[in-house]
């Protein structure tokens, strides 16, 4: 194997933590997983040293050029991460240099969408696209705008944060301590607080109401598909406030297409269909019929693994 040939990429997700070795050709060597949650950034860099070394055990260190990293509220420019709403670290966290200290690799950091975004032009639907926006829709809503086939980073390394525009007018509280923000509707957690909401109406006969304790997106998601009314309107509910916003962004890149990742998309048809129809209504007249809705080909984990991966090369 020649000399420097493989990146470590890792995801720092909300919930978990997944990393891998890839190739130059996008290929995922070996990989594993890590909980983030319960940590502190001392505890969690510690557990990330443990998981990773195995995979640096299986290879030699010449082979690794690098080592590349998506988090949420990651800064490209300086390896931090910043008042993450959806991590258990508050503040300012220098992340690529605690990562750099720990596994004795250089460490490049950026927003987890953007490194989907980079997963995705490499080697998913996006491939040869240059100008798209990608939607992660997970724990929280990330996005990452490539435009004119680069990822806008904006003059500080924040743009893109398309979860946190105001999508309702004083809707519900967000963590990033605004309200209304787009992912308190449609994120895994935001259709959970719409159907929460939704069955303090007793009147309502749905399957849901015997989860209502333990709801999730993925009992939503089974019961949709088992053709619960109130499971399907959930998401269309969702959809349509996707929809309206991503008509918005439209005006910004005019992207030629939009990918859509992360757990909410597995409900496939039932939050595709909505987020286009609401989409559709509210463009203008010019960007009609012209951006296409797609969803990632690529395994949720893997994507994340093959972006942050890119960001090495």
């Amino acid at each position: 194997m020649e000399h420097r040939t493989l990146a470590l990429g890792i995801d720092i997700g909300g919930t978990n933590t997944v990393f891998g070795l890839v190739n130059r050709r996008g290929e995922i060597i070996k990989k594993g997983k890590i909980r983030t949650v319960g940590h502190t950034i001392a505890d969690f860099i510690d557990s990330l040293h443990e998981g990773v070394s195995p995979l640096l055990d299986h290879v030699t260190r010449t082979e690794i050029a690098g080592v590349g990293i998506g988090a949420p509220n990651a800064n490209y420019y300086t390896g931090e991460i910043a008042n993450a709403a959806n991590l258990p670290w508050k503040g300012v966290i220098p992340l690529a240099r605690l990562v750099e200290e720990a596994l004795g690799l250089k460490a490049t950091v950026t927003n987890d969408a953007n490194a989907a975004a980079i997963g995705e032009m490499n080697y998913g639907v996006a491939r040869g696209m240059k100008d798209f926006i990608m939607i992660t829709l997970g724990t929280g809503v990330g996005s990452g705008f490539v435009s004119n086939g680069q990822v806008i980073y904006g003059h500080d390394g924040f743009a893109g944060e398309l979860g946190h525009v105001t999508a309702v007018r004083d809707g519900r509280s967000c963590g990033c301590g605004r309200k209304g923000c787009l992912e308190t509707y449609t994120s895994a957690t935001g259709i959970v607080r719409t159907a929460v909401e939704w069955l303090q109406d007793e009147s309502l006969e749905t399957s849901l109401r015997k989860h209502r304790h333990e709801l999730t997106a993925q009992i939503i998601q089974e019961s949709a598909m088992a053709g619960d009314a109130v499971a399907i309107k959930l998401y269309e509910f969702t959809g349509e406030i996707l929809g309206r916003t991503l008509a918005d962004a439209v005006a910004i890149t005019s992207p030629q297409a939009i990918v859509l990742f992360g757990g909410l998309c597995h409900a496939g048809r039932l939050i595709i269909e909505p987020t286009q129809r609401a989409m559709e209504e509210n463009l203008l007249s010019f960007y009609k019929n012209k951006i296409a809705i797609l969803t990632s080909a690529l395994p949720d984990a893997d994507a994340a693994i093959l972006g942050a991966s890119a960001l090495v090369w």
